[in-house]
């Protein structure tokens, strides 16, 4: 029987997204001759009851398919506004469109209330993860990671040379608030001297030592730290008194956009080695979520969107698609957002290979 499925992205885009929607549309209707529609701005569409016909060339220029190395959405995304608080209409939309099935991508935050608006209204819906922070349960990788730490260490390979041309400490914020994947990730790809994710508290001190001991053993007068937005402090006791703690820091001082956690530490590395060292802070934001996206996040977003397509001729819903050994696999969404965010464990291979390259990633 002919099926009528819509395609939608929410959340903070990255690239690979429209990687997903190439593989589907295809797939659904060379295969199986189904109807795809794309719904704009996720859960607003749906709202709205917007529809975009999606067909597998509709978006060739001189027949060239642009989508498959198209960073963000062509769909548009939304991560703001109460979407639950409008849920009697969305649901309402749902049997409207004269939807069969629904694939959505998305991070465990999007994802959560989607699959919930799916339980309420009884959708046939299909998850795929995505999201530049890797902290979906159940999945190795989601889309987006790759091409992120592949951004992230080509900004640590720029700066690395001006760093040594200056003999700087070049400080480079990341994205995760929770989960440091993306910094211990790229971190190591890139050569970071120090790494600082959530999961791991720092001192400023152990931070200072490593810098000193960089100088004083292998006459380094230039270093990069990898600083996760989130990354947690200990407390500690400075030689001037005062606890350097964000936690006891004026709340002004952590939350003004113009003072993140790299420049922070900028600030307790200044302090503490009496302006010492000179230090320079580069907060990469939004770049880490735009550009090409990366063969392997094409690779797995093609994977995702091919077998979402399959999951739903099998007629198998409330699944969320996995990376895993290197095979796509399907796990109940409800067991996914159970364990999500997935944070980095602290006694993981990665954190013990930083180690052993002399890499400072916290305590001490």
């Amino acid at each position: 029987m002919k099926k009528r499925i819509g395609i939608l992205t929410s959340g903070g885009d990255c690239p690979g997204l429209n990687c997903v929607i190439r593989a589907a549309v295809s797939h659904a209707t060379l295969t199986f001759n189904w109807e795809v529609v794309g719904i704009p701005y996720a859960t607003q569409g749906l709202l709205e009851r917007q529809t975009i016909p999606l067909n597998l060339h509709g978006w060739d220029l001189r027949g060239i398919d642009p989508l498959i190395n198209m960073g963000g959405t062509i769909l548009g995304s939304i991560n703001k506004g109460d979407t639950l608080a409008a849920a009697p209409a969305i649901l309402a939309s749902y049997e409207a469109l004269g939807l069969d099935a629904l694939i959505a991508v998305g991070g465990d935050g999007s994802l959560k209330i989607i699959h919930e608006l799916a339980n309420m209204g009884s959708w046939n819906l299909v998850a795929i993860p995505k999201t530049i922070d890797n902290d979906v349960a159940l999945t190795e990788r989601s889309i987006g990671f790759d091409t992120a730490v592949n951004t992230v260490v080509d900004a640590i390979n720029r700066l690395t040379f001006t760093a040594a041309s200056h003999d700087r400490v070049m400080i480079v914020e990341v994205m995760g608030r929770t989960a440091g994947h993306l910094a211990l990730y790229s971190g190591i790809a890139g050569g970071a001297d120090v790494i600082l994710i959530p999961e791991i508290p720092y001192t400023v001190k152990g931070i200072c030592d490593h810098l000193q001991e960089l100088r004083d053993r292998w006459r380094r007068k230039f270093a990069i730290i990898l600083v996760a937005e989130g990354a947690t402090p200990c407390l500690e006791d400075l030689s001037d008194g005062h606890t350097c703690s964000l936690e006891n820091a004026p709340s002004d001082h952590i939350t003004s956009p113009k003072c993140g956690r790299g420049q922070y530490i900028a600030d307790q590395i200044s302090s503490l080695t009496h302006h010492f060292v000179d230090t320079r802070v580069s907060v990469l934001g939004h770049i880490q979520r735009g550009g090409i996206p990366s063969a392997l996040d094409r690779l797995i977003a093609t994977a995702f969107g091919k077998t979402a397509v399959d999951l739903i001729a099998q007629e198998k819903y409330d699944q969320m698609l996995a990376w895993k050994n290197g095979e796509v696999v399907a796990v109940p969404i409800q067991d996914a957002l159970d364990k999500s965010p997935a944070l980095v464990d602290p006694k993981c291979d990665l954190v013990q290979i930083a180690h052993s390259l002399g890499i400072y990633i916290g305590e001490k």
